[in-house]
């Protein structure tokens, strides 16, 4: 029912920026949160940031101070500005949207219904 196609990955120096974007399609719901998670080779989904439908906005430790996440309710988009990246921030980056529940647990996994193919990031020193 909700289709979310990233895109804005790619290659980029470490200390330069990038801006990943998220469309969503179908039945989506303006009251549902949405959240970008990443995973590197070799290691377990992390949790990157987290957006609620009344725009409060919720980051990893990691990430704090570089990475700003937003959303357009009107494009139906959600947006992750990266900037002063490092080359731990390599991973694939994967958009994902919950299904209206309701749910607080911003930073679980399981609390999304809904995830996109993966956009890939690659930090080079």
């Amino acid at each position: 029912q909700v289709q979310l196609v990233e895109s804005g990955g790619g290659l980029v120096q470490a200390g330069g920026s990038l801006r990943l974007s998220c469309a969503a399609s179908g039945r989506t719901s303006s009251r549902s949160s949405m959240a970008w998670f990443r995973q590197a080779p070799g290691k377990e989904r992390e949790f990157v940031a987290a957006i609620s439908w009344t725009g409060g906005s919720y980051y990893a430790d990691s990430v704090k101070g570089r990475f700003t996440i937003s959303r357009d309710n009107a494009k139906n988009t959600v947006y992750l500005q990266m900037d002063s990246l490092k080359l731990d921030d390599t991973a694939v980056y994967h958009c994902a949207a919950e299904q209206g529940s309701g749910s607080f647990a911003y930073r679980v996994a399981t609390t999304y219904a809904y995830w996109g193919q993966g956009t890939q990031v690659t930090v080079s020193s």
